[in-house]
């Protein structure tokens, strides 16, 4: 079947039952057959998995999922969506179909319905790509790996490298608990509707280390959160500047603050001058150690 057949199909599904591609939610759902089973691969399930499945939409990639897992627990926001589903009996045995929202929804009731850490797989909108990766970020102790399907621009913001315009506060976040490998490159005609550029679907493993952090001590997961957004509050200061306008130091001397945050960053090995974008995550860690130094 040609992408014009399935595009046209998919319309027709969505059509006779009353339903349409929400903007709100950002819907684009998946056209090509062979697309959904190939990412579903690329997972490398186990027989024994339970994955959580962020956006079932007509159930495209819900089947194959069903297939190689155990257990499916399918999240969708759209209530016509569910309705569909629940109407039709459209989804396999093995899939539990609920009407939530991944933004909201708590990670530890999902760990206790998955049996296990989470294995996550989803086809995110623009609109909730930094929030659901910063609640990733939050929960990482509870998941295993996600596997997630971005517009192209968000996820290589995920992969940047330091000295970027791409590289900011998700890179940061995120690289500090994951390591995140591209899967596969999908182009607009994989859609309906057809998004405006190119998507990635990326793999973020939160089970091993990354490899420049694996010899540090530990550190304040939250301090660090804290010195990552603050460091780049304005991304054209410096680094010394944005620290000392942090929480870092009680009261409102602005020359003890300042004179704190030249410390603190130079004892990670820094040099005031320097911009957040010029910083390794590594860096990042040495400078959260030396503030958390200064604080005990």
């Amino acid at each position: 079947m040609s992408p014009h057949m399935k595009d046209k199909k998919t319309k027709e599904t969505l059509a006779e039952h009353g339903l349409a591609p929400k903007k709100r939610f950002g819907q684009n759902f998946l056209i090509h057959q062979k697309t959904p089973y190939e990412i579903a691969r690329a997972a490398q399930i186990d027989p024994d998995d339970t994955i959580v499945e962020v956006g079932v939409g007509l159930g495209a990639l819900t089947l194959p999922l069903a297939q190689l897992s155990k257990k499916v627990i399918g999240l969708e926001i759209d209530s016509g969506l569910v309705r569909y589903h629940h109407e039709n009996y459209s989804l396999p045995e093995n899939v539990t179909l609920l009407h939530e929202d991944i933004l909201k929804i708590d990670f530890h009731e999902l760990k206790q319905m998955s049996s296990g850490k989470l294995k996550i797989m989803a086809n995110l909108p623009y609109s909730i790509s930094n929030p659901f990766i910063f609640k990733l970020v939050d929960n990482c102790e509870l998941v295993d790996w996600a596997i997630i399907m971005l517009q192209k621009e968000v996820a290589e913001r995920l992969i940047a490298p330091p000295s970027t315009k791409a590289y900011g506060i998700p890179t940061v976040l995120l690289g500090a608990c994951a390591r995140i490998t591209k899967l596969m490159h999908l182009k607009p005609d994989q859609f309906h509707p057809r998004p405006k550029i190119d998507s990635l679907v990326i793999h973020i493993d939160f089970h091993n280390t990354p490899a420049a952090l694996a010899d540090l001590p530990n550190y304040d997961r939250a301090l660090y959160q804290q010195v990552v957004r603050t460091a780049f509050a304005q991304r054209r200061k410096t680094l010394e500047n944005n620290i000392a306008n942090g929480n870092f130091i009680r009261g409102n001397d602005k020359k003890k603050k300042k004179s704190a945050a030249t410390s603190a960053i130079l004892a990670a090995g820094l040099q005031p001058d320097i911009r957040a974008e010029n910083l390794s995550i590594a860096d990042f860690v040495h400078l959260t150690l030396a503030l958390q130094n200064q604080q005990n």
